[in-house]
């Protein structure tokens, strides 16, 4: 039991930073992505082929996972933030599916459909049992305390004053002489390389990857997090992860009280609970859970 919960733990902590880097890109600059899951899976690649394949140090493939990551936000940002923001949420949907669909045809660099085994895992020294899941889940805590920090920071900087009001009127940005672009980007790729680290914690816990583990739903998943936890707020973007985790893992144990629904049926029987939590918070709480309690 207390294995079972510290994966569940490990998992919502890196679901923390992916709602963190969304949060910044849309709850603090207003950029609707629906693509984060595209930076996940480069972190996620980038940290296992080279801990793998190239024999690097876990510590270069994070900091690889972050760079990479962050610079393949870059030309997209470039190519599509001048687009409305339905185009942009088009455009970033594409791009996730096509890095997956990259990952999978690319059998030299990727192995294909049949992905990454045997990924190092962090502290494998401390053997397989509850000593390295705790000291994992320091690191991970640590990592998501000093992207907090750095999130209030950056909130509390002029260029965090900046972005919120891109967010709240890119026209009078612009009247101001400033260029809504290329802080447009900026943010774009910090959030990114939030997401590549997420990936790279995500490779060397799991141990094994696969295209498949990174299709839009991931996405939709971290959306979820951040509008039940709060859009814009740093506590959201927590609390609705450790929500999220609760609906997900909390619907597995549904078949003790309707033994009736088969195995293959639960799955559906999840997403369908998420989905209709997801409904509920859109109606009577739009604010989410850590939102401003006077506005709706």
């Amino acid at each position: 039991m207390e294995a079972y919960l510290a994966a569940i733990a490990a998992i919502a902590l890196i679901y923390v930073l992916l709602s963190l880097g969304l949060t910044l890109h849309y709850g603090l600059t207003g950029l609707i992505n629906f693509g984060h899951v595209g930076f996940f899976c480069i972190g996620a690649y980038a940290a296992a082929i080279l801990s793998t394949t190239g024999g690097m140090p876990i510590v270069v493939g994070f900091v690889a996972a972050a760079v990479l990551a962050g610079l393949a936000a870059w030309p997209i940002g470039l190519v599509s933030l001048r687009l409305r923001d339905d185009y942009f949420a088009i455009v970033t949907l594409g791009f996730s599916e096509t890095v997956r669909l990259v990952v999978t045809s690319e059998r030299w660099l990727t192995n294909g459909v049949q992905g990454i085994p045997g990924i190092p895992r962090l502290f494998e020294g401390l053997g397989v049992g509850m000593p390295s899941a705790l000291a994992i889940l320091g690191v991970l805590l640590a990592v998501n305390a000093a992207a907090v920090w750095l999130f209030f920071r950056l909130v509390k900087s002029p260029f965090g004053r900046m972005i919120e009001a891109i967010r709240d009127n890119e026209e009078a940005v612009r009247a101001l002489g400033k260029d809504p672009a290329r802080f447009k980007i900026r943010v774009l790729m910090l959030g990114a390389a939030l997401a590549g680290i997420a990936g790279a914690f995500y490779a060397h816990y799991i141990g094994y990857i696969v295209p498949d583990q990174f299709i839009p739903l991931v996405t939709f998943y971290v959306w979820m997090a951040i509008i039940m936890g709060g859009v814009g707020r740093i506590s959201g973007a927590i609390v609705g992860s450790l929500l999220l985790m609760l609906f997900l893992e909390g619907s597995r144990f549904l078949r003790d009280v309707v033994p009736f629904i088969s195995a293959v049926d639960m799955a559906s029987v999840r997403i369908g609970a998420v989905g209709l939590a997801l409904v509920l918070f859109t109606l009577y709480r739009p604010q989410g859970l850590m939102g401003d309690y006077t506005r709706r």
